[in-house]
């Protein structure tokens, strides 16, 4: 298995180099042109390698695309590390930032409170947060644009988690139009009963939001109305992370 691995690595390296034919292909994962055609079809389907009108093969862009993910998310954690560790700090609430990841919103970095000693928060990095039922799912979806939004929604099977989740299309559409016209949004315990946050969007050099940056509180520590006390900080810290990344108001 860890040959074939290696093989279909260097199969897709020799694509990035120069157009393969089905017979290099062949040859590189030592097996017939029947099966190299499986092999290439497999990778093309995903978008790692795209056939050329010619018939050959090149690098697809599905590969360019987890390469800017990736890139991405260590820009980011790196640019935001500081600025949320301060926010934790300054306001005492656990600290969040979640980027959407493909078709997943995921935290890709998580700063606790010492408050939450007692009581752990579900969230974790690495763990993909709820699109419709999350402050940060809300806030990156209320700017997405409207194509990729209904893609995202589309595969999405509402589920009422507490008596104030958004679950249908229709509230959710009536609530992220609030949230562009704010430019920000709450979890009012929608996932959680007892969970309670606030986000803000971060924005790339071109203007766009990719990431959200979020403050949480166990109610009976803060409610939503002391949690949104402290928004001003947190938009700060947002826009400060947006201009790490290279986007000034003129970008949007």
């Amino acid at each position: 298995m860890s040959q074939s691995i290696r093989r279909a690595v260097d199969l897709i390296r020799r694509a990035a180099e120069h157009p393969l034919s089905l017979t290099e292909a062949a040859q590189v994962l030592g097996v017939h042109k029947s099966t190299a055609l499986r092999i290439l079809q497999t990778l093309e389907s995903a978008r790692f390698v795209r056939r050329t009108g010619a018939g050959t093969y090149v690098l697809g862009s599905g590969i360019i695309e987890l390469s800017e993910l990736a890139l991405g998310s260590m820009d980011l954690r790196q640019f935001a590390a500081a600025p949320l560790r301060v926010l934790q700090r300054e306001t005492g609430h656990t600290v969040h930032l979640a980027q959407l990841t493909g078709d997943e919103i995921i935290y890709i970095d998580k700063v606790d409170s010492p408050a939450f000693d007692a009581v752990k928060l579900p969230s974790r990095i690495g763990r993909a947060v709820s699109i419709y039922a999350s402050a940060v799912g809300k806030i990156i979806l209320a700017y997405l644009p409207t194509e990729e939004r209904d893609r995202l929604l589309s595969h999405v099977v509402f589920e009422r988690f507490t008596p104030t989740t958004y679950a249908d299309r229709e509230s959710l559409d009536a609530e992220l139009v609030r949230i562009r016209e704010q430019g920000w949004a709450v979890d009012n315990g929608e996932h959680d009963t007892y969970v309670m946050c606030v986000a803000a969007p971060i924005r790339d050099v071109r203007g766009r939001v990719i990431a959200a940056a979020s403050m949480t509180a166990i109610e009976v520590i803060a409610n939503l109305d002391q949690l949104q006390g402290s928004l001003p900080l947190l938009l700060d810290t947002a826009n400060q992370i947006s201009r790490e990344l290279g986007y000034t108001c003129d970008n949007g």
